[in-house]
């Protein structure tokens, strides 16, 4: 059977996915595109449903994708180009999609690392930024990254598509208590890293050979300022030249680096 009135009811459930509160409601979220439906499918996470066009399926990879969805027990769908165009959020569809529901990680899951290198996410907004720092954690091995209330949702389309893939490969807490997140990763004995480019020490002078969080916020006004209830060691990235600021997803890849090089 072969789709085509966008009216159909699962067409229309799909699409009110691209909605955060309703994808919030409902525990599930949308990929598409080859690459990232690929590896969706060859996680872990619970596959709802395999959304596809004809001419998606017709080449080798396609057909795997398929054929993998089927294996995973997911109910699949086929619909015509048009009807894929609206599901789409880019401009030009690569004909597959899958629906996910969303995992149920806590933060414990964040901490499995020897010693842990988690990433706390405070209040950015761009989704290629968030998408960019999850990918960068996933690159440098950090054990998760936790996102406090405030910063843009993991499951945009756009911070999905920026994470390449990564988003599949670490857990990514989402912590609405942000004290008691802060609290939580004290008690564990990880120690706080907080970008700070007046008061900080040099990020290479730091020992990030301890369990550290690394600590980034948002684009203009940076973390949060009441964290002195916290302990926590504060850093800088020494700038030599003439830039007033780094990107804060550039940034956040510079710290995770330096921890790499000192674990190395």
């Amino acid at each position: 059977m072969i789709i085509t009135a966008a009216q159909n009811p699962k067409i229309k459930y799909i699409r009110r996915l691209a909605q955060r509160n309703f994808r919030e409601k409902e525990r599930k979220l949308v990929v598409e595109g080859v690459r990232l439906v690929e590896e969706a499918l060859q996680s872990g996470w619970r596959t709802e449903s395999f959304v596809y066009t004809y001419e998606a399926v017709q080449n080798e990879r396609g057909s795997r994708l398929l054929e993998l969805a089927q294996r995973k027990c997911a109910q699949t769908y086929q619909v015509t180009a048009h009807i894929m165009s609206q599901l789409s959020d880019t401009e030009t569809p690569q004909g597959v999609l899958a629906v996910l529901w969303q995992p149920d990680y806590v933060l414990a899951d964040v901490l499995p690392g020897q010693p842990p290198l988690v990433v706390v996410v405070d209040g950015v907004q761009d989704p290629g930024n968030l998408g960019t720092i999850v990918r960068s954690a996933d690159a440098a091995g950090a054990s998760g990254v936790v996102l406090l209330k405030g910063t843009v949702d993991i499951y945009n389309p756009k911070t999905i598509r920026a994470t390449m893939g990564s988003l599949f490969h670490l857990p990514v807490v989402t912590a609405e208590d942000v004290d008691g997140a802060l609290a939580y990763l004290a008690s564990a004995g990880v120690t706080l890293i907080v970008g700070d480019p007046v008061l900080g020490e040099p990020i290479f002078k730091a020992n990030l050979k301890v369990p550290v969080a690394i600590m980034v916020g948002n684009e203009g006004a940076g973390p949060r300022a009441d964290l002195n209830r916290f302990k926590h060691v504060k850093v800088n990235i020494p700038m030599p030249g003439r830039a007033e600021s780094l990107n804060v997803a550039m940034a956040t890849s510079i710290m995770l680096y330096e921890a790499v090089r000192q674990r190395t």
